[in-house]
């Protein structure tokens, strides 16, 4: 266990997702479970509901999770997928490719084709999914150009979930971070970020990961300073059992670029 703020590197070597996956999206009746169904109810509120819509839609820091783009394939042609860890990346082809092992998101998915008033059932949802998402890309959120060399037009959405509050160890580094993923979104492009605020850690197995303590004021200055409008900020009061996580509530941001942001 490290005595500073987690590092990229420990994310490699110490990041299990099937650990992740089982814990935190296992879709019972425990605490992690309800906090699951809010993130897709709202999700499904924003895409399905809210307007956000387009071409293309770039997911920053996927994890090995497609819970989060289930709605979003409903409102956008093309999605990309992307995360720093390669074990990450490797669940996510796993579920694209029907591999063996593939974690199974079935009742995830008829719980958001409910959502949807079952206008398809779940195996048509998955492949709906697998049809929009074209590509699975690593990602860095602290360099400048987060997907390196890799070409892609801007996007009309870029979607984080549970994601830039564990990348960046300071508040220099948060707003550095959105700066960065400015440059992948087209003027006028959405950016919905959905994560926990005053968190400090969260656990997968024994392995303890850190969390930036971010409260409502501080994420609104830092969306601001980056050239967005705030068009939505919704906080629930839902919190994580304390063996997993350290939080007071989460936030659903929806923000529109600025035409004069980088």
């Amino acid at each position: 266990m490290e005595s500073g703020f987690t590092s990229k590197d420990t994310y490699v070597s110490c990041f299990n997702p099937r650990d992740y996956l089982e814990k935190y999206y296992s879709f019972g009746s425990s605490a992690e479970n309800q906090i699951l169904r809010l993130l897709l109810k709202n999700l499904f509120n924003i895409f399905c509901v809210g307007g956000v819509k387009g071409d293309l839609l770039i997911d920053i820091g996927s994890g090995p999770t497609i819970y989060q783009l289930l709605s979003a394939c409903e409102s956008f042609k093309t999605i990309i997928a992307t995360d720093y860890s390669e074990q990450n990346l490797q669940e996510l082809e796993k579920w694209l490719k029907k591999e063996p092992g593939a974690f199974d998101w079935s009742s995830v998915v008829n719980y958001v084709c409910e959502l949807e008033g079952n206008r398809v059932k779940g195996q048509e949802k998955e492949e709906k999914l697998r049809r929009a998402l074209k590509r699975v890309l690593k990602c860095d959120v602290t360099k400048s150009q987060p997907l390196g060399a890799v070409s892609l037009p801007l996007a009309d959405c870029l979607l984080s979930t549970l994601c830039l509050e564990v990348a960046c160890p300071d508040l220099p580094a948060y707003h550095a971070v959105l700066r960065n993923l400015s440059g992948l979104l087209k003027p006028g492009g959405y950016l919905v970020i959905i994560d926990v605020l005053k968190s400090n850690y969260y656990m997968v197995g024994e392995q303890r990961f850190s969390s930036l303590y971010l409260d409502r004021e501080t994420v609104e200055a830092a969306v601001r300073e980056a050239g967005y409008a705030i068009k939505q900020f919704e906080v629930i009061n839902q919190s994580y059992p304390s063996d997993l996580a350290r939080n007071e509530g989460l936030f659903f941001l929806v923000g529109q670029k600025l035409s004069r942001s980088a």
